[in-house]
């Protein structure tokens, strides 16, 4: 994957070379797979005032431009998908099976923006409703917000840049991606994608940035919107960093999967939480992490899910066969453990894993987990499940709450009741019933409460959070 030259950089629509270059490493083993062109500040102010400068005409700009561009990036990075997949595996280190869904993900959420921009339009309403109001006509838009700093994590390196692209793009705000300094491979290919259309000079660009560099354009009151993804304490420094902003959050979490006496199908639920707390190596917000059983099923689900855990395949993630690969560095695997090795200490049991080899940390099952132990309180981001035997519902749904993160929470149970009650009772932004919290269609809103966050994902949601309400009112006219 190494290239003669560094991955260009996208400023303005144009692939350039930059003042420096940085190394991407796999972080199975450590080996440089690529450079990357780090735009010079001239170059970012070139990216910036381009934005700025397109920014009027691409909001007023037609929406078959804007659904046809979307269109063709879909198709293109259907096109390249295999090529993608191993990219993000290269840069990513999850394995193959993940990238290729990431990739999918991708490609859908295109193509959803396209039909999204196809669509997308005001509400005509009367005003006669008081007498005041009479011949009176009320026409609202909804219209760009202004160029948006998109700023995105290294965990889904392809789809959570999507995210912040595709619902831009769809509104007609230019958008200035910042990609993780880990995994900025995927996010410039698709920049490769964007140049093939027909979308205005300025109306993206892709900059593989440092922290101090990033800062300064969190600061640029020349772009109004700041969509974020990643850690909570960057996250809300730089909401105080741009107390006048337009600022989107997506934090994170530690998700919790309720398994209710109720659930027919004990051995299934445990396969599905062991899966999805150990997908990506767990490093996705919406991992499970807390795991809350009834009392009452507790002796059946807890061996079936340790067992589940043990047969999930664990290497290198080119391979096939493998389900759990690396996190993305040594430093996080010991981390990691560090966290687990702190909850042995206050008296939790590990059930199984708990080690690392390199960068890889052994999918882990913990019991007795004290609560105020980060392994359980605090977003672990790595293969570690915690589990919690409760005595009824209201408990569960209890612990649930007693937490500083509000993302998403599964609830399997068959009862509709207590389907409406845990979407009533429960303190997050999204509850899937019958299955894991770590669900998502790229259609549906996305975020969280409390520490996970402000606004949503998603692209219909986003195009409403990227935009605002213009209102006009026609007089004296025929109702």
């Amino acid at each position: 994957m190494i290239t003669p030259e560094p991955r260009a950089a996208w400023i303005a629509g144009r692939a350039e070379q930059g003042e420096s270059t940085l190394a991407v490493t796999h972080p199975y083993d450590g080996s440089e797979v690529a450079t990357v062109a780090v735009p010079g500040a001239e170059q970012i102010e070139r990216a910036v005032a381009a934005a700025v400068a397109v920014a009027p005409r691409f909001r007023r700009s037609p929406a078959h431009l804007r659904a046809d561009a979307l269109e063709h990036v879909s198709r293109g990075l259907a096109a390249r998908a295999e090529e993608l997949a191993e990219v993000i595996t290269a840069e990513n280190g999850k394995p193959l099976k993940w990238s290729e869904t990431e990739v999918r993900r991708a490609v859908s959420v295109f193509r959803i923006a396209a039909e999204e921009a196809r669509r997308f339009t005001g509400e005509i309403q009367r005003l006669d409703a008081d007498t005041s109001g009479e011949d009176r006509m009320a026409v609202t838009r909804r219209v760009s917000r202004g160029p948006v700093l998109g700023i995105a994590p290294f965990n889904f390196p392809l789809n959570l840049v999507a995210h912040k692209v595709a619902p831009a793009l769809a509104v007609g705000a230019p958008i200035i991606v910042k990609p993780a300094p880990r995994t900025p491979l995927a996010a410039l290919i698709l920049g490769e994608v964007l140049a093939e259309t027909d979308l205005p000079e300025g109306a993206f660009s892709v900059l593989p940035l440092g922290n101090s560099e990033t800062a300064a354009l969190v600061a640029d009151p020349r772009l109004p919107v700041v969509s974020f993804t990643g850690s909570g304490p960057v996250g809300w420094s730089l909401a105080d960093a741009a107390p006048r902003k337009h600022v989107v959050l997506e934090l994170g979490g530690n998700a919790a999967a309720v398994v209710l006496a109720d659930w027919p199908d004990i051995e299934g639920a445990a396969e599905r939480i062991a899966t999805f707390g150990n997908y990506q190596a767990g490093q996705s917000c919406i991992a499970v992490q807390r795991v809350i059983v009834e009392r009452a099923v507790a002796d059946e689900f807890v061996p079936a899910l340790v067992e589940a855990v043990q047969a999930l395949r664990t290497g290198d993630p080119y391979d096939t066969q493998v389900e759990v690969g690396p996190v993305v560095d040594e430093a996080a695997a010991e981390r990691i453990v560090a966290w687990i090795d702190e909850a042995v200490a206050a008296g939790a049991r590990v059930l199984t894993g708990g080690g690392r080899d390199g960068a890889t940390v052994e999918p882990t099952v913990l019991a007795d987990v004290p609560p105020d132990a980060k392994a359980w309180a605090e977003e672990i981001f790595g293969p570690v499940l915690a589990v919690s035997v409760v005595d009824g519902v209201d408990e569960a749904f209890a612990s649930v709450n007693a937490s500083a993160y509000g993302l998403q929470a599964g609830v399997f149970t068959r009862d509709v009741h207590l389907a409406f009650h845990a979407s009533a009772e429960l303190e997050v932004g999204g509850v899937i019933i019958g299955d894991v919290p770590s669900y998502r269609a790229d259609q549906l809103a996305y975020g969280g409460v409390k520490g996970s966050g402000v606004g949503r994902e998603g692209v219909p949601a986003a195009m409403q959070d990227l935009t605002e309400e213009r209102v006009t009112v026609f007089t004296g006219i025929e109702l």
